[in-house]
């Protein structure tokens, strides 16, 4: 069955709290509207051309709570749209890690998210819908600060599936499991579809429920403390994928381990550092192993100065078939992200790219890039 959920999933996400909210409960504060728009401007040297570029990210989103509208206890239903303009920075550094978390590839606006969540025991919460699995899993919030891709969902994951994994830009179908174990333990796992999207239409939004396309299962553990927060998951898909060597296929599957911690509380801010270990199997996947890392400083004069490092590994398969491949990339950044007022934030950013998408015969690429975020705060709902 394949259908453009652009109709069903709206219906699946507003239906709920409007059809049974009654006139008091429609102008209470059930609702939380968001909305953000991101804009980049940079400057690349070296890497594939030297030039500039404008990428942007357009988002809103709605959350009602259910039970305030419907008694349904403790459920959420959430639907978000996002607009990108298309362009691209890679198309100029040449690399595999992605300069930009913004960018799409190509000009969409696109249902991004619609989902309902509800909890199913006193310890647990059930989502299912459209589901971006990087909005729960792999996610630390000292490296959120960056805004190179590497530091988000780690590459090992990103580079997987014949359309990605349900990551940004492209979601698919989901359905999440959390689980809270103790007080500081959470285990989470998540069935999605495994190829979300249209390859063919990268633009769209669509779900496919074709059962050739097999699912990605994805556990999570992560133990959080007041200083420390650390990830333990693990990956796979049920469907196999060719190999690099052309004797037939094999799975595609994968670890990681993410940590991060606040190393020392100080009059001039808050020094936090961060960690990350992802393997993937190398005989489909062209990148086997990351390693990444980083320092970041939270100031007291609402701003926040961070450096990183992330490496990505080929895999000795994909180099066997590929002689021009170097042993991986590198990426170093450096960034300050600084909030001129509570709806506007500036971020100045650098990023030094070494063996961009780890081939030989591409230069090393630096680019300068200004990012800015402007999110207005309202509550139309009143409340």
């Amino acid at each position: 069955m394949r259908t453009a959920n652009l109709l069903v999933l709206t219906t699946l996400a507003a239906a709920v709290p409007t059809a049974f909210a009654d006139e008091e409960a429609a102008t209470s504060n059930a609702f939380e509207i968001e909305a953000a728009y991101t804009g980049a401007v940079w400057s690349n040297k070296g890497g594939l051309a030297d030039g500039e570029r404008y990428l942007d990210n357009l988002g809103l989103s709605v959350t009602a709570d259910l039970e305030r509208l419907t008694g349904w206890r403790g459920a959420t239903s959430h639907a978000s749209i996002l607009y990108n303009n298309g362009s691209s920075l890679s198309e100029l550094t040449g690399d595999s890690l992605v300069v930009s978390n913004i960018e799409a590839g190509v000009e969409a606006l696109r249902l991004y998210e619609a989902w309902i969540e509800a909890p199913v025991s006193p310890s647990s919460t059930l989502k299912v819908g459209l589901y971006d699995l990087n909005s729960e899993f792999d996610v630390l919030e000292s490296s959120a600060l960056f805004i190179g891709s590497a530091h988000g969902i780690g590459m090992d994951i990103a580079q997987t599936g014949e359309n990605g994994p349900s990551i940004f830009p492209i979601t698919g179908f989901a359905a999440r499991l959390d689980f809270n174990v103790s007080e500081n333990l959470t285990f989470r796992v998540a069935v999605l579809e495994g190829v979300p999207g249209d390859p063919d239409d990268p633009a769209s939004t669509v779900i496919d429920f074709d059962g050739d396309e097999g699912t990605l299962l994805v556990g999570e553990f992560a133990l959080d403390t007041d200083r420390s927060r650390v990830l333990l998951g693990a990956w796979g898909y049920s469907e196999e994928f060719d190999r690099f060597d052309g004797r037939g296929t094999a799975p595609s599957s994968g670890i990681y381990l993410r940590g991060e911690r606040l190393l020392s509380e100080q009059d001039f801010g808050d020094v936090r550092g961060f960690a990350r270990l992802g393997l993937a199997t190398g005989d489909v996947n062209p990148y086997n192993a990351l390693v990444s890392g980083g320092l970041t400083l939270e100031t007291a004069e609402s701003g926040s100065l961070g450096i990183a490092v992330a490496y990505a590994g080929v895999s000795d398969r994909y180099r066997g078939a590929n002689i021009s491949s170097a042993a991986g990339e590198t990426v170093i950044e450096l960034t300050y992200a600084y909030a001129l007022t509570d709806w506007l934030e500036l971020q100045p950013n650098l990023q030094f790219i070494s063996n961009p998408s780890a081939d030989r015969s591409i230069d090393d690429a630096l680019a300068v890039g200004l990012r800015f975020t402007v999110s207005p705060k309202f509550s139309p709902f009143g409340g």
